[in-house]
């Protein structure tokens, strides 16, 4: 009988310790951002202030609707559009230039302590450029240190983006790199190697319980007879990847650039499908029959190229670059969802604005862009309801940029002002 009337007497004390504010959160002090403009995730805004409280925005619309909260400390960000902070679709921050170091020599000669120490200097630099939530798409190699670093940034260790990671990423045996060793060495790889249908299943449920947000496959990779890129998993094991994670409430991501490796991604349930280099109509006609979003990773092969020794603006473009500037306004055309994910790591982070630039150059209006980089992103990653707009209740992941990035694309690359969780990092 004793527990029969605790029970409800507890069930009330745990309602009432969850609807109820600390007091901490109610006695902390309030902001009021007065903008010139406000870019509220989905269209432009005159007039506006937002208020922040905490880690909040309480309030945010035209500032004769919106009072200002006794005791509150007044911002002007004059000359300056407030704006969600912008979320990064495809990153590697484990990863620097490739000019600067191979991918090779990274995985293999450099430690995962000085690739950490790095990773810290490279989520810095990302924070101070406005983006404030990154997908980071595989630690190439360094196992679970962006899990680690995830947690060093959410506890206030180091300064950087809120992380959605995907740790060391899932490849077919044999599929991956580094490649172009003797045959009798087992070098270590870029990602974890698993097959069949209880490998993948095993793979995946071990990647969730070390901490991952997603599991991030390689649908396809360069392991053809000539080295061309050629599918990996087949569609049955995609599909089993995919069954695992959404039982943990995952999404799965793909990694795929050939026709077959697109198709298998997009049947077996894939959310995300990055590159995406040889898509075709009926691949795009799929994408937006089945809601997969595109991260196209134009920036990429753009980088490498000029690597490469590619004189940009003065040669004429390679055939890749060629090809995957087709391939993007034939998605664009076809209505598929973008993703505002430039593959950042390839490149030096901290210019993540120069995939969106190339986005526009190519054919998306700088509004779509930057919707894309905002609320798009937010929605395709399922952070709707934590960041991605200006609106009440969301986290106050705020930056300011001077001009109207609406209008042109470059203004993203003039951050003035960045705020995450209503902490000021710049300003």
């Amino acid at each position: 009988m004793k527990r029969l009337l605790l029970a409800p007497a507890l069930a009330l004390s745990v309602s009432a310790s969850i609807c109820v504010p600390s007091a901490a959160q109610v006695s902390a002090p309030s902001t009021v951002l007065i903008p010139d403009s406000v870019f509220d995730g989905e269209r432009l805004q005159k007039g506006w202030v937002v208020v922040i409280r905490g880690e909040r925005i309480v309030a945010a619309g035209p500032s004769a609707s919106v009072p200002t909260p006794a005791g509150a400390q007044t911002r002007r960000l004059s000359g300056l559009t407030l704006m969600p902070g912008m979320i990064e679709g495809h990153s590697h921050l484990l990863l620097h230039p490739y000019n600067e170091t191979t991918w090779n020599d990274q995985v293999l000669k450099e430690s995962v302590a000085y690739r950490v120490a790095r990773a810290v200097t490279h989520a810095e630099r990302t924070l101070m450029a406005g983006v404030t939530t990154v997908r980071d798409l595989g630690s190439e190699g360094a196992g679970y240190a962006d899990v680690g670093l995830k947690r060093a940034i959410d506890d206030g260790v180091v300064p950087g983006p809120r992380m959605l990671v995907a740790g060391p990423a899932m490849v077919a045996t044999g599929s991956y790199g580094p490649k172009g060793f003797a045959s009798e060495w087992r070098v270590p790889q870029g990602a974890e190697e698993a097959d069949g249908l209880e490998g993948v299943a095993r793979v995946a449920r071990d990647q969730i319980g070390h901490g991952v947000d997603f599991i991030k496959i390689y649908a396809d990779y360069r392991w053809g007879p000539n080295g061309e890129s050629r599918p990996t998993f087949t569609l049955d094991e995609i599909t089993r990847i995919v069954e695992v994670a959404r039982s943990s409430g995952r999404p799965v991501v793909a990694h795929a650039g050939t026709v077959e490796g697109m198709r298998r991604a997009i049947l077996g349930g894939v959310e995300t499908v990055d590159h995406g280099d040889e898509g075709t109509p009926e691949i795009w006609k799929l994408m937006v029959e089945k809601g997969v979003a595109y991260c196209p990773t134009l920036a990429a092969p753009d980088a490498t190229a000029q690597y490469a020794g590619w004189k940009k603006g003065v040669e004429p473009e390679p055939e890749r670059i060629a090809k995957k500037r087709e391939t993007f306004k034939a998605a664009l055309a076809a209505g598929v969802k973008m993703c505002f994910g430039g593959d950042v790591g390839v490149y030096p982070h901290g210019d993540n604005v120069r995939e969106l630039e190339m986005m526009v150059q190519w054919g998306m209006t700088p509004l779509a862009a930057t919707v894309a980089a905002t609320s798009g992103n937010a929605a395709h990653f399922h952070l709707e309801n934590r960041v991605g707009r200006v609106r009440e209740g969301l986290l106050a992941d705020l930056i300011a940029v001077e001009g109207d990035p609406t209008a042109d694309i470059a203004a993203l690359r003039r951050v003035k002002f960045v705020m995450k969780n209503g902490r000021v990092y710049k300003q």
